[in-house]
């Protein structure tokens, strides 16, 4: 699901947050438009590890993060890093999430539409390592993994 600039960004900073004993989730770039301050440009990065992730682990992952970026200048603009965690809408990228989150309701958005739409929102029964079964509204749709724009837990 990581494609383009976002993906040679993964690559970059994937390796240091893993020797801090992170995971690198999934990161965002975004473009924004402010009214009054112009456009900027917001490196958003999820990690998470075993325990939980706290304020203190968000801030050694921003320092060192920093400092790449400061040697590599991936990015031509300036821009804001925000290290965080994933929080109860936590993004699913790759299937083991999706496989350790089985039973909890997640909404999926489709690339292209597929079953006639690209938006589903129902309860995981199912994962493997190709795509994930969705439950929508008494309906089972088997969705594949390459195939999604994004996915994310949603709260009960």
């Amino acid at each position: 699901m990581m494609r383009g600039a976002a993906g040679k960004l993964k690559a970059v900073l994937e390796p240091p947050v893993e020797n801090l004993g992170y995971e690198l989730l999934h990161l965002e770039l975004l473009h924004l438009e402010m009214t009054h301050q112009g456009k900027h440009t917001v490196l958003r990065v999820y990690i998470d590890a075993p325990g939980g992730i706290q304020v203190h682990d968000c801030a050694a992952v921003s320092r060192q993060l920093s400092a790449v970026l400061d040697i590599e200048d991936p990015l031509n603009d300036a821009y804001l890093l925000e290290v965080s965690s994933p929080g109860l809408e936590r993004p699913l990228v790759k299937p083991d999430h999706f496989k350790r989150f089985v039973g909890n309701k997640a909404r999926i958005v489709m690339a292209t539409h597929i079953f006639g739409r690209r938006r589903f929102t129902g309860q995981m029964v199912e994962a493997g390592d190709q795509a994930v079964v969705l439950e929508v509204d008494g309906e089972s749709y088997d969705l594949p993994y390459s195939d999604m724009e994004s996915a994310q837990l949603q709260p009960i």
